[in-house]
């Protein structure tokens, strides 16, 4: 197996083309219901990762109140220098008050937090959940600014932003020579192609990497949930209350289909196929997949070995084509004139 590494928007970070997610580390509350792996589960997946090539590892504090980060810090024990590891930073920790959200208290506090639990010096991209509306951008991207000139954090990413939201923080820290996001970890898949209309313009743009979470839309792209029926009990989509993507699922099948007839013909699975897809995708530097069990985790690390044709990328763009929103359709057809010097309406 060949892992290839690709560059971090235009930081000068090198990840691996898939990125391990560690939601399902740990088991408080929620979170018990989407894993609940223990420690010694935990490592197997990690060192099956890292023998993959996998250098690159997601986690965040809100995992199961800070298990998650616990249980990979130690699976790193005489590592850390061979991994790039992601946390995240916004929602509540606990019933304080004050313990939750992008506040300048919240974000130095929750920082050293989680490099407590992570038992390392600095954490390589700190990664702010989604974004607060009380909160002033000002306040916020000063405190990772700072952060980021302590040593404690390397790199700034978001997670879950609007375009414009994003956009007026990259303008903000521009304005004030402060340290910039160089990623954004979103939801994409072949079944939620949102993020196309404005978040993946803004990325090519100004240069981030894009993160996919949810690249299988919560297991659905395994093609394990039959039309009318239910999946396996122990799957997440099968849990209501952890079913909570959204996507249109009579359009969802008829994309299923076809991801289906591709992995028949190519003797490989719809998993594999539907991740190979998101890495087709030239804003895409890691796709972050996640596992619960080592044959899931190992079927998902083999969409690196093959690639897609361009004619099964087309087939996969069509069946799953976004609706054309305004302004799209008036730009494609106002851009005419530029084209065409002999149109003059």
């Amino acid at each position: 197996m060949i892992m290839q590494y690709r560059q971090l928007g235009k930081s000068g970070l090198l990840v691996s083309e898939l990125c391990l997610g560690t939601m399902s580390f740990g088991g408080h509350g929620y979170w018990e219901k989407i894993g609940g792996l223990e420690q010694n589960t935990a490592q197997r997946l990690v060192d099956v990762a890292l023998d993959a090539g996998v250098n690159f590892f997601d986690t965040a504090n809100v995992y199961s109140h800070g298990q998650s980060e616990e249980i990979l810090g130690k699976t790193f024990k005489g590592k850390r220098d061979k991994v790039v590891v992601a946390t995240k930073v916004r929602g509540r920790m606990s019933p304080e008050i004050n313990d939750v959200g992008l506040s300048r208290r919240h974000i130095l506090q929750s920082c050293e937090r989680s490099l407590r639990r992570l038992g390392t010096d600095y954490i390589d991209i700190y990664i702010v959940h989604s974004f607060d509306f009380m909160t002033p951008l000002e306040e916020t991207l000063s405190a990772l600014n700072d952060l980021v000139h302590q040593g404690k954090v390397r790199y700034l990413g978001c997670s879950n932003y609007f375009a414009w939201q994003l956009m007026k923080a990259l303008s903000i820290s521009e304005k004030h020579n402060w340290e910039k996001f160089v990623s954004l970890q979103a939801y994409y898949s072949l079944v939620a192609r949102d993020v196309e209309y404005e978040l993946v313009p803004l990325c090519e743009d100004q240069g981030l990497g894009l993160t996919p979470w949810s690249p299988l839309a919560g297991g659905f792209l395994t093609g394990k949930y039959p039309r009318g029926g239910k999946g396996p009990k122990d799957a997440r989509r099968s849990k209501e209350e952890q079913n909570f993507l959204q996507f249109d699922e009579n359009r969802a099948y008829k994309i299923l289909d076809e991801v289906k007839r591709i992995a028949d013909a190519r003797g490989v699975t719809p998993a594999q196929v539907s991740l190979n897809y998101l890495l087709r995708k030239p804003a895409v530097s890691s796709v972050i997949i996640g596992a619960t069990k080592i044959e899931q985790l190992q079927d998902n690390l083999k969409s690196v070995t093959w690639q897609l044709s361009a004619d099964e990328v087309r087939a996969l763009d069509a069946v799953s084509e976004l609706p054309r929103l305004y302004p799209k359709w008036m730009l494609e057809s106002t851009r005419l004139d530029r084209d065409n010097p002999n149109i003059f309406l």
